[in-house]
């Protein structure tokens, strides 16, 4: 079996080009433009990856851009000090904060530090809350991303077998939920999941896999449904190499639609993340707000 490579590349690029001539038009009319302001606390390389991409592609479509980078031994207050700044300054039309966080910060209360108009990651409870109620594009970046993806590959959802490892506020509960209002039977597995034994056992019957575990190589190739849709999140770097957590090669032999890594759901990413910040900034600009 040959499967068709779920690439975010190319739908990222016409994103990215429909987005820069929009911002071109917002200047225009208001003599502004969306400014971004990424957070990151202490050293993760793929973290570090995702800033890079988003750097690059705010400036290339005129979108300003504000990194702050604080210390792996930055305090609450340090980090809830700078959110506030953040969200007080009208020239920042969102804030995004790169995860995971060291373990002296509190993952919820950071995250909840963020205004909800300025939340462009989508994982305040506000806008994953709108996201429940089928507003999907306040949800998560990453989750939409995904749904981006299978509806840009025409992948049939209604009552498929969904399973999903990784129960993450940024991408596996918002998508399970993207997945449920798509109709999908959804299953999500975390570690407990593992712990008893019953991982290899829910992805067997998964025709929609997605992982999203941050472990290379976590899912077999053998453990893939005949036929499956293997939407792979996980970027790592393994013996000097970016993988997935999904045996690629091996998986590839079973399933219809996989994901590479990396090229799959990455590159869409940022450009999903570009358009809430875009549509952010035109809200609060119809709204009489800047």
């Amino acid at each position: 079996m040959t499967p068709v490579l779920l690439k975010g590349g190319v739908l990222a690029e016409r994103l990215f080009a429909s987005l820069k001539t929009e911002v071109m038009q917002l200047r225009k009319i208001s003599g502004k433009v969306p400014c971004l302001a990424n957070i990151r606390i202490g050293q993760n390389f793929s973290v570090a990856l995702y800033e890079k991409a988003q750097k690059k592609r705010a400036e290339d479509i005129g979108i300003s851009y504000r990194g702050y980078h604080l210390g792996d031994n930055a305090t609450q207050e340090q980090v809830e000090r700078l959110i506030h700044r953040l969200n007080q300054d009208k020239t920042v039309s969102g804030i995004i904060l790169q995860v995971p966080l060291p373990k002296q910060l509190d993952p919820k209360r950071t995250v909840y530090a963020i205004h909800p108009q300025k939340d462009v990651e989508g994982i305040h409870p506000e806008n994953l809350g709108k996201a429940i109620l089928g507003k999907e594009e306040y949800g998560s970046c990453t989750a939409i991303a995904i749904m981006d993806l299978l509806k840009a590959y025409k992948v049939s959802l209604y009552g498929k077998e969904a399973v999903i490892v990784g129960s993450s506020d940024i991408v596996g509960k918002p998508a399970s939920l993207m997945l449920v209002d798509s109709f999908a039977t959804t299953t999500i597995c975390h570690i407990a999941t593992t712990e008893r034994g019953n991982l290899e056992r829910h992805v067997r019957r998964a025709e929609i896999l997605v992982v999203a575990a941050g472990k290379p190589h976590l899912i077999k190739g053998r453990w893939i449904h005949k036929g499956a849709v293997v939407i792979d999140v996980g970027i790592n770097k393994y013996h000097g190499r970016l993988v997935g957590d999904v045996e690629f090669e091996e998986a590839k032999k079973r399933s219809s639609y996989i994901t590479p890594v990396p090229g799959g759901v990455g590159p869409l990413v940022p450009a999903v993340l570009m358009r809430k910040l875009v549509a952010s900034f035109r809200r609060r600009l119809e709204n009489h707000e800047l």
